[in-house]
């Protein structure tokens, strides 16, 4: 099982990649599931003036609006719950599962990042994070492999949260750029170009 969060700034090329997810799915029978990012549609619910509370839960909605986005016209399945069943390449509607099971705090040190890894370990699956940049940089250096423990307090392509919810668990995130060709795939296959995070 594989957990991949598709970043909500690969808008662009977003549904190019969910063909290709999905063609790999298909063709080597693996079971993908994809966690939409928020997108231009959580960067609307940072511009009005809201509680935490209700911030947060519109960011949850933003990522199904996202999601919707990203199933039309590629074939992917949209799914609400993690009853993955049978091979193939999913896409996860978080709003529901996230309402039964609210086990993150409501801030927005908390986006699809870390809601993905929570993902993620529910179901003891790999965990990808396909955003626009190359990996993790840190003073300007792009980091191959790096300790989660060493992003905390810094601003990366991560979410806040992330880093100590990797350490708790003891996770890994593995960081790929979508935008280069080939290296979505090459991350399912085993090859990382980009950045190990390690929890």
């Amino acid at each position: 099982m594989i957990v991949i969060k598709l970043g909500g700034s690969l808008i662009s090329s977003a549904k190019g990649l969910v063909k290709e997810i999905l063609d790999h799915s298909d063709k080597y029978g693996d079971k993908i599931l994809i966690v939409p990012g928020g997108s231009v549609f959580a960067d609307t619910v940072r511009k009005i003036d809201v509680s935490q509370e209700a911030a947060h839960w519109m960011a949850v909605l933003a990522m199904e609006q996202y999601a919707y986005y990203l199933a039309d016209g590629t074939g992917a399945k949209l799914i609400d719950s993690l009853n993955v069943e049978g091979k193939g390449t999913y896409i996860l509607l978080p709003y529901r599962l996230l309402k039964e099971k609210d086990e993150l705090p409501h801030t927005w040190d908390v986006t699809s990042d870390t809601i993905a890894a929570w993902v993620a370990k529910q179901l003891d699956a790999r965990f990808i994070k396909v955003t626009d940049v190359d990996g993790v940089y840190i003073n300007g250096v792009l980091e191959k492999e790096i300790y989660a423990g060493e992003l905390i307090g810094k601003e990366t392509c991560v979410d806040r949260e992330l880093p100590y919810f990797l350490i708790k668990n003891k996770m890994s995130c593995k960081v790929i750029n979508g935008n280069c060709p080939g290296r979505v795939i090459k991350a399912l296959e085993g090859e990382i170009i980009g950045t190990i995070v390690k929890g």
